[in-house]
């Protein structure tokens, strides 16, 4: 149950990535923060990272190799603001950035490619996607200066997304799993993938930000 995979954002976004428009995939990175709401049976990783890293794992054809993280906790033993770093190798990294203490409420991923970079930002009331025409290009010539980067800044644009409530769509996927054998967005598989992440990052924060392999 992945809710944020169903929203209109989320699934314009792995249309364009499936499309190629975003091209080879350089990073995924993401700012999940806020002022509390602090938990008390879970650190801030578990709390708001599975948002972050559910939709990374549906954009991404990618899966991490490792992660490493750090965190600290200020009011009790539990984390309050930590940084994940996902591996993938290959020059592809994931960035998960969550806090609760930050004095503004921040909802926002970012996805660079070689070819578009794409925004998400949830707080926006309009517009929540963004495709930026942008990005570098690595020349190389003979001479004094053997590499030179050409930075390409272009047009943007904010596609229309679908505005069906998540949790509408949620509900058919799951029927629809169970009378047509139709393996939904968000599945097993899924939380799987994410919760080993979860659990190798708080390994990770409790060992001084050690890197874990997946």
């Amino acid at each position: 149950d992945h809710t944020f995979l169903y929203t209109g954002a989320a699934r314009k976004m792995k249309e364009i990535v499936t499309r190629g428009d975003v091209g080879d995939i350089y990073y995924f990175d993401s700012v999940r923060v806020n002022l509390g709401l602090f938990q008390h049976d879970v650190n801030v990783i578990w709390d708001l990272a599975p948002h972050d890293l559910s939709i990374m794992d549906y954009l991404l054809a990618k899966k991490p190799k490792a992660v490493s993280a750090v965190g600290v906790n200020h009011y009790d033993h539990m984390e309050d603001m930590a940084y994940l770093a996902i591996h993938f190798g290959e020059n592809m990294i994931g960035h998960v950035h969550v806090n609760w203490l930050a004095p503004v409420k921040i909802r926002r991923i970012l996805l660079g490619g070689s070819k578009k970079m794409l925004v998400y930002d949830d707080m926006e009331t309009s517009e929540k996607v963004k495709v930026y025409d942008s990005g570098v290009k690595v020349v190389t010539r003979e001479g004094i200066y053997k590499t030179l980067v050409e930075y390409r800044t272009g047009d943007m644009f904010a596609p229309k997304l679908d505005q069906t409530e998540a949790l509408t769509l949620v509900v058919k996927d799951f029927v629809d799993a169970i009378e047509n054998r139709q393996t939904p967005v968000a599945d097993g598989e899924t939380g799987l993938r994410v919760v080993r992440i979860l659990e190798a990052a708080e390994h990770s924060v409790k060992h001084n930000g050690a890197l874990v392999n997946l």
